[in-house]
């Protein structure tokens, strides 16, 4: 796996903080801004990133009626983010809406369209949260596998799932199908509120796209040295 498919989040508070931890790490290319440091900051982040050439992750979760989660979209892929998020559950009309929307943003400031990518359970979550707290009777893979595909029936690019649901969902979905897993965590480092976790090595080995790895990394005394320690584990596997 090139190591420019492992995203690294950028999950900090403040620009000050965010620029620090890029200086710290110039060798990853792949950054996400997720909720807290893009409500922080607004766009600039994005734009600093990229001024950098560095590939964005904006994961923002979208998930609204259809009209707004389209000009959400429409408006993030005016920044030229590679990635954006969007919650599944927001529906099939949603979904559609959406994905035609990021291809006008784009459009209308002349950049690459960004790829849309749909979540489809939450890597906190559990199967015994899935059935007893939010009431869904389907077995979590079999979830997750279906609102995989119907992401993929509206238009939609890839999907963001645990390393456990990889397998089913390149074989249902063909390998074209973009699969962006967070929830890998090294041999070495702490699972934190990561339900359905995996290391590096088997999430590729199961056909994953992208890696998300956090905590081991930013959270880590050294970053540049639990960056190259992951880099080592991945090249070995």
């Amino acid at each position: 796996m090139p190591l420019s498919q492992i995203i690294v989040p950028l999950d900090v508070a403040t620009e000050t903080d965010a620029i620090a931890l890029i200086d710290k790490l110039p060798e990853v290319t792949f950054w996400k801004v997720g909720l807290e440091l893009f409500v922080s900051t607004g766009a600039k982040v994005v734009k600093i990133l990229k001024e950098r050439q560095k590939q964005v992750f904006l994961d923002l979760k979208l998930h609204d009626i259809p009209n707004t989660v389209a000009g959400a979209s429409r408006a993030a892929a005016r920044y030229g983010v590679d990635l954006l998020t969007i919650h599944s559950t927001c529906g099939r009309e949603a979904l559609k809406l959406a994905h035609k929307a990021i291809q006008q943003g784009a459009q209308e400031s002349g950049v690459a369209p960004t790829r849309l990518i749909a979540i489809t359970v939450l890597t906190s979550l559990s199967s015994r949260q899935l059935a007893f707290d939010l009431k869904i009777p389907l077995e979590l893979p079999e979830y997750a596998l279906q609102m995989a595909l119907m992401a993929q029936e509206s238009g939609l690019e890839g999907a963001v799932c645990s390393p456990q649901e990889v397998a089913q969902l390149k074989d249902s979905c063909g390998k074209d199908f973009l699969l962006v897993c967070p929830g890998v965590r090294p041999t070495w480092a702490e699972t934190g509120d990561q339900k359905r976790s995996m290391t590096p090595a088997q999430a590729i080995a199961l056909g994953a796209d992208y890696l998300v790895i956090g905590r081991p990394i930013t959270a880590a005394a050294d970053p540049k040295a639990a960056w190259q320690r992951i880099c080592d584990e991945i090249a070995q596997a």
